[in-house]
């Protein structure tokens, strides 16, 4: 399923789904199939981008509340 996709897969297979529909010659239900796809592909690289983000910021917060070295005054 695609919600078991790391992000790099996921966007993989993103750049394949607007490929596809950006060279046409699909039925209406194919493309509607693939835009469907896509929107999901799209949604779990928002989850792991948001999850990076929340590590990055968590990450610099204990930086800031960490007493600086060498400022012993």
């Amino acid at each position: 399923m695609t919600e078991e996709l790391g992000y790099e897969q996921a966007r993989d297979q993103l750049v394949e789904v607007v490929r596809d529909l950006e060279a046409g010659g699909l039925s209406l239900e194919q493309s509607l199939a693939l835009w469907e796809k896509g929107e999901k592909l799209a949604k779990v690289c928002e989850r792991h981008l948001d999850g990076a983000r929340e590590r990055v910021e968590a990450a610099l917060a204990s930086v800031e509340d960490s007493p600086e070295e060498g400022n012993a005054g």
